[in-house]
């Protein structure tokens, strides 16, 4: 394709995350991308989304997947038919761009793994929040090593909410496994810098009145010895800041875009010490003057990305053949963990 080629976008599923995500998303990038169809079984929001984009509509996913026009297949649709709309947009020919939850569970995803190679590489997830500033920064403020041996990162993202939507109940793929899930376990595994060694989990139902779990707590610990510590709670009344990071030499944490630092002066030498082996004659061993470095700064990574910057790299990808930085192998992980902390469990 050109540089300066413009990617024709069908969406799949013209209600919560397709016309109140992408649609916007979409409008910012009209110099790359162009929405030409969508799809959708409610008569309303083809309606609204035909009275704005003057395009066509489709009340059948085959018919949009047909159109000649449509490039790109934007599967926006209920979790339970990610994997069989990518399934068809994929073999069709068309570039596919799947919202997460990529599937329901890891077996099912598997369908997609299976796919012939030349249909996989037209496959890109939409784990957008990969771009969040503050997940960007702190990962480059672990890697100056101002922290020291990083430890423990602690994730959250918690409220209270009496949800009864779709997204409550197993049966339609609910629960916040498949909802804040996969963009959270995204995160850990980045931050775990290293293979899964051993986990643990435990769902519950708090606060939302479905069947599905709306209270997530994962424990992974990774071969080199890091361990990121997951909550994503419907039921917590006080919530925690989204990162807790903790190094040998200081630690971090961060609400929204602000991260407050604590870290020991790498410009003070720190005196060498020993245990004593006799009884203090005071207190909790000898006095130690330590420096602390104490400051709060607003997330400004030097990579320059927000969640929309998705769209960005998915153009780069289809129409200049740059390396998509969501790899198929990661979202596949991603669901290797969901599957296996429901394993066993009512959930």
């Amino acid at each position: 394709m050109m540089a300066d080629k413009v990617v024709k976008v069908g969406i799949i599923g013209l209600g919560r995350a397709g016309w109140g995500m992408h649609c916007p998303e979409l409008d910012n990038f009209k110099d790359k991308f162009k929405i030409v169809a969508g799809c959708d079984v409610d008569e309303e929001y083809r309606k609204r989304f035909s009275d704005k984009y003057g395009c066509k509509v489709y009340d059948k996913v085959e018919s949009l997947i047909d159109d000649p026009d449509v490039e790109l297949v934007d599967v926006a649709s209920r979790s339970t038919d990610h994997v069989k709309h990518a399934i068809l947009g994929l073999k069709a020919g068309k570039y596919v761009f799947l919202e997460k939850p990529i599937a329901i569970s890891y077996k099912e995803a598997l369908k997609l793994d299976n796919l012939p190679l030349k249909q996989k590489k037209k496959l890109f997830i939409r784990h957008n929040r990969r771009f969040e500033p503050a997940f960007q920064h702190i990962r480059e403020i672990i890697a100056s090593g101002i922290l020291g041996d990083v430890y423990e990162i602690k994730l959250r993202r918690n409220g209270y909410c009496r949800r009864d939507d779709w997204q409550t109940l197993k049966n339609c793929g609910g629960g916040q496994l498949l909802n804040w899930g996969p963009h959270i376990i995204d995160h850990a595994l980045n931050f775990l810098e290293s293979p899964v060694k051993d986990m643990w989990s435990d769902l519950k139902r708090i606060a939302a009145v479905g069947d599905a779990e709306d209270h997530v707590h994962i424990i992974l610990r990774g071969r080199n010895g890091r361990v990121v510590d997951i909550e994503i709670s419907g039921g917590a009344a006080i919530s925690e800041p989204e990162y807790i990071v903790l190094g040998s030499k200081g630690a971090l944490e961060c609400r929204g875009n602000e991260i407050k630092l604590r870290y020991l002066d790498p410009a003070v030498a720190l005196p060498e010490r020993k245990a004593d082996p006799g009884t203090p004659k005071a207190g909790f061993g000898s006095p130690d003057k330590l420096v602390w470095i104490e400051k709060t700064i607003q997330a400004d990574p030097q990579l320059k990305v927000n969640m929309s910057s998705i769209w960005e790299f998915l153009y780069d990808s289809i129409v200049n053949g740059k390396s998509f930085p969501i790899t198929w192998e990661q979202s596949l992980m991603v669901m290797k963990i969901i599957s296996a902390a429901k394993k066993g469990t009512k959930f």
